[in-house]
């Protein structure tokens, strides 16, 4: 091949690389206008406000200031924070307790019967958020569902109050992100090779052991990802500790909401969106740094 055929083939080459690279840009061209005008205009639009006054009718004014920042060293946000980080805390640890033997019993069933059961996890998903957080309130409720159930059962001599507590939020968020969990760990599970755990067997493990050295391990991709789905929602959540909490259970949602809509501050509403998004940014880099030693 001469020097000139040698060009002409690389010119070639680079006109259909640029021609793929044209095709797969129009192709991405609707996501990212998508991305970018409902997703990276609204972090600026927040960004921004962090830094203005608070008008003197609600909204902004367009004086820059360091003062919201400022008012974070009070101590009683960082409690609020602290709360809502422990209860999202509590919510994956239990959604993961839960979720992990239903995933695992649901990969393990028969093709047909897996449909079945994936269905009965997704079902609750078309009923109302809010109208499945007042059933909760319900049952939760003194002399309600479970008060005079225990009572019935002579387990309990009295009313136990259970709502209004933080232990009601947090029965309540991981009532509504379950599901979220049990997803990422069935689609992992059922991918697993389950014949590594006859080979366990037969190297004389038993079956804890076999499920700590070998399940485990390699199923810790979806025990990321469905930690990641339930912890992200359950630090802002503010439907649930509102109606299952009260006023006992201020979570950083709660604080947003009111700062937006009551005190109508814009400017600290936003510097408090912008703290809970750097704290939830902390367990996204510790996912992605653990999928990339995966790889």
């Amino acid at each position: 091949m001469t020097i000139w055929q040698q060009h002409q083939f690389t010119s070639e080459v680079s006109a259909i690389e640029t021609r793929k690279r044209t095709s797969l840009l129009v192709l991405l061209l609707p996501a990212i206008v998508f991305l970018f005008v409902f997703f990276v205009c609204p972090l600026l639009i927040v960004g921004l406000y962090s830094f203005l006054e608070r008008g003197t009718y609600g909204g902004v004014s367009w004086i820059f200031t360091l003062n919201n920042y400022q008012r974070l060293a009070n101590s009683i946000y960082w409690i609020v924070l602290w709360r809502s980080c422990w209860l999202a805390f509590l919510t994956t640890v239990a959604c993961l307790l839960l979720g992990y033997p239903i995933a695992f019993f649901i990969a393990t069933r028969p093709q047909p019967w897996r449909n079945i059961l994936l269905l009965l996890i997704i079902i609750p998903f078309w009923t109302n958020f809010l109208v499945r957080t007042y059933a909760w309130m319900v049952l939760l409720s003194t002399d309600g569902v479970i008060d005079l159930i225990l009572q019935s059962l002579h387990l309990t001599n009295q009313s136990l109050n259970l709502l209004f507590t933080p232990f009601a939020v947090a029965v309540g968020l991981t009532y509504g992100y379950l599901p979220f969990m049990i997803l990422p760990l069935y689609a992992t599970i059922e991918r697993f090779n389950f014949s590594l755990i006859e080979a366990a067997h037969d190297l004389g493990a038993n079956d804890w052991r076999t499920f700590w050295q070998v399940i485990i391990p390699l199923t810790k991709r979806g025990i990321f990802a469905g930690s990641l789905l339930v912890f992200i929602p359950s630090v802002g959540a503010f439907i649930t500790p509102d109606l299952l909490g009260g006023a006992k259970t201020l979570m950083i949602g709660n604080l947003i909401q009111n700062q937006f809509i009551k005190a109508r501050d814009w400017p600290f509403g936003s510097t408090l969106s912008i703290l809970m998004m750097v704290v939830i940014l902390v367990p996204m880099l510790f996912y992605l740094r653990m999928s990339e030693d995966k790889v």
